[in-house]
């Protein structure tokens, strides 16, 4: 044992460089590996959690107050029923932020969807205008109990009692109006009633739901949604986060893995001598495949170790969405498992290459085999003669001979330092368009920047006359948009009427034409997924008592509401029912124009009766991804770092025999030293070539995948820049050159005896 632990200690100090490399890479890796089960547990079990404790409703359906709601309760499979309440759509404000809300008179505290308080009280009634926000609208509200809610436009105002956590969805400027509960008295227009179901078997929703709108009548219902909505809306970017980090982490743990399986082969072949040596004085070959095991074992464990340590001692107090998921994941019931299950997968994958390569060393015979005179395919090519024909410098033919000489190596080292390399222009992809979705949102399904809408107290030509008179607006697009129910009556959609005929919208489409004509339209994916249609199909749904009948032409880049939306012109709409009229106004700027100028200005034009705020931006939640992917490149390049040192260090000993040869027909150590040079930046260009050309494909699969699961829809995937992938690629051909010209010119410079005894 003390002579293993020698020979390994030996070692380390030859390789101290590749053992830290190979420790920090693991390291990296682990922690990837832990931030993505900690977003995946921060993405799910909120949200969970708050629909257990409050006894959620599975089903919630919007109708008209007049509507005989309580038949609900009747139906098979209802086991309990929160309202029906009235409610009334309202615009509040507060600290100068306005949102769009829903009123929900509320006797007393539910049952069922019960609001869980975070702060303040529940609803008194000696306070008839005190109200409960829902979190994330006192959030952008930065509401507070006690503090005064206005209602822009009236004499009104609500004083906030509480702030409580609801599994409801959360609010979302003009997507989701922000849900507050009041006492019925203070509901005093009311436009309708929500009920909510809570069912006996949740997998039944759809069924529920069908049923629901049979016994109601389709006209009596206005919008429904599903606890599946909810969920899916609240996990949002962190389920995305999480995904991303642990694709790149698996990709890299490959990468880690094959990487040290490559460093060990390479040793293995730089010391058959002393492994026969080993054998000789008594090593069985499961003690020579122990030594090599476990010394890069200490090297995984103490990456793993690190990485976890660091993840429970600091991982909280990192800013933004990773920190809260780190800080929520660590209270978790299965914490403690996951950590000990990541950590100790990533270093049994790693043990295992190890060991592949390892049982290599075992094979070696006690008695040393006598080299090879030439290595196979070491004599020159007939490219290669003719290129010396031409006279081109000995050391570049020579050199690139020697990159792609031994096929069989030379192969799989490309193919070792490609995965990195690959993995990197995938993270770069990721990288640029998310950028693209802030720098040319036009091209990614946000051709406007902001939303206009009025509270009533101005007429419809007043607005435009707003618009009009405020030269940084280039076009405003009328829209409405209104709940409709889909066939087979199960949820409702989105149904957008967006532009005119004479001034159509700017659709972003990928797939088929624009809507032009008469009852043509344009879809999202969600929207053709949910409906199993695709272009060219007509679709039939239900908007209150009128049918809608819509012949999809093009499929648009959605990224608002799942993709569940359909969006036709406002004349298409009004054809159908000419009491159709705008409820707001999509305005694109001029470049150069700044939103949150031009839309204090609109507001203050308004004199209040103008609720202006910019488009949400799919990706604004997506700021912590840019540092993920930053680390993941550190870290990737880490395991591109310790491919070049096993590329480097192999090629300097196996070019030692031809040392002699090379001196004998007059080269000069500065010629054979540029020969490993070249052999070493021509096999990290041929691996940038062949990462760049997987890789840019790959990613964008990877993103359009991405952009389908989540309903947006592919042909959001762009590629980086040629200048950033020519970057890419010199960075790795210069740095592969830099790190090979030490080790090469020593080994240029060896005395004749020590050439001598490497050959022998």
């Amino acid at each position: 044992m003390r002579a293993t632990l020698r020979w390994a200690h030996s070692d380390l100090r030859t390789h101290r460089g590749e053992a830290l490399f190979i420790t920090l890479a693991t390291a990296g890796i682990v922690a990837s590996l832990l931030l993505a089960t900690a977003l995946f547990g921060y993405a799910t079990n909120p949200w969970q959690r708050v629909f257990t404790q409050a006894h959620g409703a599975h089903v919630w359906i919007h109708t008209a107050a007049s509507t005989d709601a309580g038949r609900l309760a009747r139906l098979d499979g209802v086991a309990s029923v929160a309202g029906p309440y009235r409610t009334e759509s309202a615009t509040v404000a507060a600290r100068g932020t306005r949102a769009s809300v829903e009123l929900r008179g509320t006797p007393r505290l539910p049952s069922v969807s019960r609001p869980l308080l975070t702060a303040g009280h529940w609803l008194d009634p000696a306070e008839p205008d005190g109200v409960v926000l829902e979190s994330s609208l006192a959030r952008a509200l930065l509401a507070e109990p006690g503090d005064t809610l206005t209602l822009p436009g009236t004499a009104r105002s609500l004083t906030v009692e509480g702030i409580a956590d609801s599994a409801e969805p959360r609010y979302s400027p003009g997507e989701q109006p922000g849900l507050v509960w009041a006492l019925p008295s203070a509901v005093r227009a009311p436009g309708g009633q929500v009920t909510g179901l809570r069912l006996a078997d949740p997998s039944d929703t759809d069924y529920a739901v069908q049923r629901a709108v049979t016994v109601l009548g389709a006209g009596a219902v206005g919008e429904v949604s599903t606890w599946q909505q909810a969920r899916a809306e609240a996990q949002g970017e962190n389920r995305l986060l999480g995904q991303v980090l642990a694709l790149f982490g698996i990709g890299a743990l490959v990468a880690a893995g094959f990487a040290v399986h490559g460093a060990i082969g390479t040793r293995i072949r730089g010391h058959l001598r002393d492994i026969s040596v080993l054998k000789a004085i008594g090593f069985t070959p499961g003690q020579v495949v122990r030594i090599f095991l476990l010394q890069h074992l200490a090297y995984a464990v103490l990456g793993a170790v690190a990485a976890a340590a660091l993840t429970e001692g600091l991982g909280g107090r990192v800013p933004g969405r990773i920190g809260d998921a780190v800080a929520v994941w660590q209270g978790l019931p299965g914490h403690s498992v996951a950590l000990v299950a990541v950590s100790v997968g990533a270093v049994l994958l790693i043990g295992l290459t190890t060991g592949l390569a390892a049982w290599r060393a075992g094979r070696v015979p006690p008695v040393p085999v006598p080299r090879p005179s030439a290595a196979a395919g070491g004599r020159l090519t007939g490219l290669a003669r003719q290129a010396l024909g031409l006279r081109l410098p000995a050391a570049l033919v020579l050199g690139c001979h020697k990159a792609f000489a031994g096929r069989g190596r030379s192969l799989a080292a490309v193919a070792r330092l490609t995965l990195p390399l690959l993995l990197i222009v995938v993270a770069l992809s990721a990288w640029t368009t998310i950028d693209r979705f802030h720098s040319s949102p036009g091209q990614v399904g946000l051709p406007t920047a902001l939303t206009v809408r009025s509270d009533g107290g101005m007429s419809d030509g007043g607005v435009r006359a707003v618009l009009a008179a405020d030269s940084r607006v280039a076009d405003a697009y009328p829209g409405v948009e209104m709940a409709a129910l889909v066939p087979g009556q199960t949820g409702t959609i989105a149904l957008r009427g967006l532009g005119t005929r004479d001034r159509p919208y700017p659709y972003t489409l990928a797939e088929g034409r624009t809507a032009h004509g008469p009852d043509e339209a344009v879809a999202g994916q969600g929207l053709l997924d949910l409906l199993h249609v695709r272009v060219g199909d007509w679709v039939r749904m239900t908007v209150g008592d009128q049918p809608q009948i819509l012949h999809i032409v093009g499929r648009s880049i959605e990224p608002q509401n799942a993709g569940r939306v359909v969006t036709t012109s406002l004349d298409t709409l009004r054809d159908n029912d000419p009491r159709v009229a705008p409820a707001f106004y999509q305005l694109r700027l001029r470049p150069g124009a700044d939103p949150q100028r031009v839309a204090d200005a609109l507001a203050a034009a308004g004199r209040g009766h103008l609720d202006v705020h910019a488009v949400p931006n799919p990706v604004d939640g997506l700021s912590p991804l840019r540092a993920v992917v930053t680390g993941l490149i550190a870290v990737l390049a880490l395991i591109g770092l310790v491919e070049l040192l096993t590329t480097i260090g192999g090629s300097v000993r196996e070019g030692e025999r031809d040392v002699l040869a090379l001196r004998a027909i007059g080269m000069s150590p500065r010629q054979i030293t540029a020969i490993t040079v070249t052999a070493t930046s021509c096999t990290a260009l041929a691996a940038a070539l062949a990462g760049t050309a997987l890789g840019l494909p790959l990613a964008h699969r990877l993103i359009d995948a991405q952009g389908g699961s989540s309903g947006i829809g592919a042909g959001i995937a762009r590629s980086p820049s040629p200048g950033l992938l020519l970057l890419l690629g010199a960075s790795a051909v210069l740095g592969a050159a830099a790190l090979s010209a030490l080790p090469a010119a020593r080994a240029a410079r060896r005395r004749l005896a020590d050439t001598l005894s490497a050959v022998a």
